[in-house]
Protein backbone atom coordinates (compact mmCIF):
# COMPACT_ATOMS: atom_id res chain seq x y z
CA UNK A 1 0.00 0.00 0.00
CA UNK A 2 2.79 2.41 0.93
CA UNK A 3 4.64 1.48 -2.25
CA UNK A 4 1.49 2.18 -4.30
CA UNK A 5 1.04 5.60 -2.71
CA UNK A 6 4.69 6.44 -3.40
CA UNK A 7 4.30 5.40 -7.02
CA UNK A 8 1.17 7.52 -7.44
CA UNK A 9 2.83 10.51 -5.76
CA UNK A 10 5.94 10.20 -7.96
CA UNK A 11 3.77 9.98 -11.09
CA UNK A 12 1.81 13.08 -10.05
CA UNK A 13 4.99 15.06 -9.46
CA UNK A 14 6.37 13.96 -12.83
CA UNK A 15 3.19 15.12 -14.57
CA UNK A 16 3.25 18.47 -12.77
CA UNK A 17 6.87 19.00 -13.79
CA UNK A 18 6.33 18.29 -17.47
CA UNK A 19 4.98 21.74 -18.46
CA UNK A 20 8.00 23.44 -16.95
CA UNK A 21 10.50 21.22 -18.79
CA UNK A 22 8.62 21.62 -22.05
CA UNK A 23 8.43 25.40 -21.63
CA UNK A 24 12.16 25.61 -20.97
CA UNK A 25 12.91 23.74 -24.17
CA UNK A 26 10.34 25.28 -26.50
CA UNK A 27 9.80 28.82 -25.23
CA UNK A 28 8.91 30.47 -28.57
CA UNK A 29 9.64 34.09 -27.67
CA UNK A 30 13.16 33.41 -26.42
CA UNK A 31 13.84 31.39 -29.57
CA UNK A 32 12.48 34.21 -31.76
CA UNK A 33 14.52 36.82 -29.86
CA UNK A 34 17.64 34.71 -30.38
CA UNK A 35 16.97 34.35 -34.11
CA UNK A 36 16.07 38.03 -34.59
CA UNK A 37 19.19 38.91 -32.62
CA UNK A 38 21.27 36.94 -35.12
CA UNK A 39 19.84 39.17 -37.84
CA UNK A 40 21.41 42.19 -36.13
CA UNK A 41 24.75 40.40 -36.17
CA UNK A 42 24.42 39.35 -39.81
CA UNK A 43 23.65 42.91 -40.93
CA UNK A 44 27.08 43.89 -39.61
CA UNK A 45 28.90 40.70 -40.61
CA UNK A 46 27.90 41.17 -44.26
CA UNK A 47 29.43 44.67 -44.38
CA UNK A 48 32.49 43.54 -42.41
CA UNK A 49 33.13 40.75 -44.90
CA UNK A 50 32.68 43.18 -47.79
CA UNK A 51 35.39 45.51 -46.45
CA UNK A 52 37.78 42.71 -45.52
CA UNK A 53 37.37 41.42 -49.07
CA UNK A 54 37.94 44.90 -50.50
CA UNK A 55 41.05 45.42 -48.38
CA UNK A 56 42.35 42.00 -49.50
CA UNK A 57 42.53 40.62 -45.95
CA UNK A 58 41.71 36.90 -45.94
CA UNK A 59 39.78 37.39 -49.21
CA UNK A 60 38.77 33.73 -49.67
CA UNK A 61 37.41 33.52 -46.13
CA UNK A 62 35.73 36.92 -46.41
CA UNK A 63 34.05 35.96 -49.70
CA UNK A 64 32.79 32.70 -48.22
CA UNK A 65 31.56 34.47 -45.09
CA UNK A 66 29.77 37.17 -47.09
CA UNK A 67 27.89 34.61 -49.18
CA UNK A 68 26.96 32.48 -46.14
CA UNK A 69 25.81 35.51 -44.14
CA UNK A 70 23.50 36.71 -46.91
CA UNK A 71 21.97 33.24 -47.22
CA UNK A 72 21.49 32.93 -43.45
CA UNK A 73 19.94 36.38 -43.16
CA UNK A 74 17.39 35.55 -45.85
CA UNK A 75 16.62 32.15 -44.28
CA UNK A 76 16.08 33.60 -40.80
CA UNK A 77 14.02 36.44 -42.25
CA UNK A 78 11.65 34.02 -43.99
CA UNK A 79 11.40 31.83 -40.87
CA UNK A 80 10.59 34.79 -38.63
CA UNK A 81 7.92 36.00 -41.04
CA UNK A 82 6.18 32.62 -40.72
CA UNK A 83 6.71 32.27 -36.95
CA UNK A 84 5.78 35.76 -35.70
CA UNK A 85 2.17 36.94 -35.92
CA UNK A 86 2.52 40.48 -34.53
CA UNK A 87 1.20 43.00 -37.10
CA UNK A 88 3.65 45.77 -36.15
CA UNK A 89 6.59 43.41 -36.50
CA UNK A 90 5.37 42.32 -39.93
CA UNK A 91 5.42 45.97 -41.00
CA UNK A 92 9.10 45.99 -40.03
CA UNK A 93 9.61 42.77 -41.99
CA UNK A 94 8.20 44.50 -45.09
CA UNK A 95 10.80 47.25 -44.71
CA UNK A 96 13.54 44.65 -44.29
CA UNK A 97 12.42 43.04 -47.58
CA UNK A 98 13.20 46.26 -49.45
CA UNK A 99 16.48 47.08 -47.68
CA UNK A 100 17.75 43.51 -47.93
CA UNK A 101 17.16 43.35 -51.69
CA UNK A 102 19.21 46.52 -52.20
CA UNK A 103 21.91 45.40 -49.75
CA UNK A 104 22.24 41.99 -51.40
CA UNK A 105 22.53 43.47 -54.89
CA UNK A 106 25.21 45.92 -53.78
CA UNK A 107 27.51 43.58 -51.82
CA UNK A 108 27.18 40.81 -54.42
CA UNK A 109 28.95 42.99 -56.98
CA UNK A 110 32.77 43.14 -57.10
CA UNK A 111 34.18 45.43 -54.40
CA UNK A 112 34.04 49.11 -55.31
CA UNK A 113 35.28 51.69 -52.83
CA UNK A 114 32.80 54.17 -54.28
CA UNK A 115 30.01 51.98 -52.90
CA UNK A 116 31.55 51.76 -49.43
CA UNK A 117 29.51 54.51 -47.81
CA UNK A 118 26.30 53.06 -49.19
CA UNK A 119 27.20 49.63 -47.78
CA UNK A 120 27.81 51.23 -44.38
CA UNK A 121 24.48 53.08 -44.57
CA UNK A 122 22.51 49.96 -45.51
CA UNK A 123 24.17 47.94 -42.76
CA UNK A 124 23.06 50.63 -40.30
CA UNK A 125 19.50 50.67 -41.68
CA UNK A 126 19.10 46.91 -41.39
CA UNK A 127 20.60 46.92 -37.91
CA UNK A 128 18.16 49.59 -36.75
CA UNK A 129 15.10 47.73 -38.05
CA UNK A 130 16.30 44.34 -36.75
CA UNK A 131 16.88 45.92 -33.34
CA UNK A 132 13.27 47.16 -33.39
CA UNK A 133 12.09 43.61 -34.07
CA UNK A 134 14.09 42.29 -31.11
CA UNK A 135 12.81 45.07 -28.83
CA UNK A 136 9.17 44.32 -29.67
CA UNK A 137 9.67 40.59 -29.11
CA UNK A 138 11.39 41.20 -25.77
CA UNK A 139 8.60 43.58 -24.75
CA UNK A 140 6.08 40.78 -25.32
CA UNK A 141 7.99 38.39 -23.05
CA UNK A 142 7.55 38.28 -19.27
CA UNK A 143 10.63 36.16 -18.68
CA UNK A 144 13.84 37.43 -17.14
CA UNK A 145 15.88 35.22 -19.42
CA UNK A 146 14.53 37.03 -22.50
CA UNK A 147 16.56 40.08 -21.47
CA UNK A 148 19.72 37.99 -21.12
CA UNK A 149 19.09 36.36 -24.51
CA UNK A 150 18.84 39.85 -26.00
CA UNK A 151 21.97 41.19 -24.28
CA UNK A 152 24.08 38.13 -25.10
CA UNK A 153 22.77 38.08 -28.67
CA UNK A 154 23.64 41.74 -29.08
CA UNK A 155 27.24 40.96 -28.16
CA UNK A 156 27.43 38.83 -31.32
CA UNK A 157 26.40 41.87 -33.31
CA UNK A 158 28.81 44.20 -31.52
CA UNK A 159 31.76 41.91 -32.23
CA UNK A 160 31.03 42.16 -35.94
CA UNK A 161 30.17 45.86 -35.80
CA UNK A 162 33.49 46.65 -34.16
CA UNK A 163 35.36 44.62 -36.78
CA UNK A 164 33.34 46.32 -39.55
CA UNK A 165 34.29 49.82 -38.51
CA UNK A 166 37.87 48.79 -37.79
CA UNK A 167 38.47 47.38 -41.27
CA UNK A 168 36.47 50.14 -42.97
CA UNK A 169 38.88 52.63 -41.43
CA UNK A 170 41.84 50.62 -42.70
CA UNK A 171 40.19 50.59 -46.14
CA UNK A 172 40.14 54.40 -46.22
CA UNK A 173 36.82 55.41 -44.66
CA UNK A 174 38.01 57.92 -42.10
CA UNK A 175 34.87 59.98 -41.41
CA UNK A 176 34.48 61.04 -37.79
CA UNK A 177 31.10 59.36 -37.38
CA UNK A 178 32.58 55.95 -38.17
CA UNK A 179 35.38 56.52 -35.65
CA UNK A 180 32.83 57.50 -32.99
CA UNK A 181 30.58 54.53 -33.77
CA UNK A 182 33.49 52.13 -33.29
CA UNK A 183 34.38 53.62 -29.91
CA UNK A 184 30.71 53.55 -28.86
CA UNK A 185 30.45 49.88 -29.84
CA UNK A 186 33.56 49.06 -27.80
CA UNK A 187 32.07 50.77 -24.73
CA UNK A 188 28.74 49.00 -25.19
CA UNK A 189 30.41 45.61 -25.59
CA UNK A 190 32.40 46.01 -22.36
CA UNK A 191 29.39 47.28 -20.38
CA UNK A 192 27.18 44.40 -21.56
CA UNK A 193 29.89 41.84 -20.86
CA UNK A 194 30.00 43.02 -17.24
CA UNK A 195 26.20 42.70 -16.96
CA UNK A 196 26.37 39.13 -18.24
CA UNK A 197 29.32 38.14 -16.03
CA UNK A 198 27.50 39.50 -12.96
CA UNK A 199 24.14 37.81 -13.74
CA UNK A 200 22.77 35.44 -11.10
CA UNK A 201 21.13 33.44 -13.92
CA UNK A 202 24.50 32.09 -15.07
CA UNK A 203 25.15 28.36 -15.03
CA UNK A 204 28.68 27.01 -14.58
CA UNK A 205 28.97 26.48 -18.35
CA UNK A 206 27.81 30.02 -19.10
CA UNK A 207 30.30 31.46 -16.60
CA UNK A 208 33.11 29.43 -18.19
CA UNK A 209 32.22 30.60 -21.69
CA UNK A 210 32.03 34.22 -20.56
CA UNK A 211 35.54 33.80 -19.15
CA UNK A 212 36.72 32.74 -22.61
CA UNK A 213 35.13 35.85 -24.13
CA UNK A 214 36.93 38.06 -21.61
CA UNK A 215 40.25 36.46 -22.56
CA UNK A 216 39.62 36.86 -26.31
CA UNK A 217 38.56 40.47 -25.84
CA UNK A 218 41.85 41.31 -24.12
CA UNK A 219 43.70 40.15 -27.26
CA UNK A 220 42.06 42.67 -29.62
CA UNK A 221 40.84 45.51 -27.41
CA UNK A 222 44.01 47.57 -27.88
CA UNK A 223 43.57 47.66 -31.66
CA UNK A 224 40.15 49.28 -31.33
CA UNK A 225 41.28 51.94 -28.90
CA UNK A 226 43.65 53.31 -31.56
CA UNK A 227 42.25 52.34 -34.97
CA UNK A 228 44.38 55.03 -36.65
CA UNK A 229 47.46 53.00 -35.80
CA UNK A 230 45.96 49.86 -37.31
CA UNK A 231 47.79 46.55 -37.18
CA UNK A 232 47.16 42.81 -37.38
CA UNK A 233 43.86 42.83 -39.34
CA UNK A 234 43.97 39.02 -39.68
CA UNK A 235 44.07 38.75 -35.88
CA UNK A 236 41.10 41.12 -35.62
CA UNK A 237 39.18 39.08 -38.20
CA UNK A 238 39.82 35.75 -36.48
CA UNK A 239 39.43 36.91 -32.87
CA UNK A 240 36.20 38.86 -33.34
CA UNK A 241 34.77 35.80 -35.10
CA UNK A 242 35.83 33.63 -32.15
CA UNK A 243 34.11 36.07 -29.79
CA UNK A 244 30.99 35.97 -31.95
CA UNK A 245 30.93 32.17 -31.96
CA UNK A 246 31.39 32.00 -28.19
CA UNK A 247 28.65 34.59 -27.64
CA UNK A 248 26.39 32.56 -29.91
CA UNK A 249 26.90 29.52 -27.67
CA UNK A 250 26.22 31.65 -24.60
CA UNK A 251 23.04 33.07 -26.13
CA UNK A 252 21.81 29.56 -26.90
CA UNK A 253 22.56 28.51 -23.32
CA UNK A 254 20.59 31.48 -21.94
CA UNK A 255 17.71 30.45 -24.21
CA UNK A 256 17.69 27.02 -22.54
CA UNK A 257 17.78 28.36 -18.96
CA UNK A 258 14.63 27.35 -17.06
CA UNK A 259 12.26 30.34 -17.44
CA UNK A 260 11.93 32.76 -14.58
CA UNK A 261 9.21 35.41 -14.67
CA UNK A 262 10.15 39.08 -14.44
CA UNK A 263 8.16 39.42 -11.20
CA UNK A 264 10.16 36.74 -9.39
Amino acid sequence: MIKLKFTLLFSLLAILCLPFVSHAETDPLSAAINKAGKQRMLSQRIAKSYFFLGDNVRPDKAREQLKASLAMFEQHHNELKSEVENKEIHELFAFIDIALAEYTELVSKPYDKNNGNKVLDLSETLLEVCQSVVAKLEQASKLKKAKLVNIAGRQRMLSQRIAKYYIAYQAGFHDQNSVEQLQKAVTEFESALKVLVDSNQNTAKIASSLGKVESLWKVVRKFFLDQKKGGLPVTVFATTDSIMNEMNRITNMYEQVVPETASQ
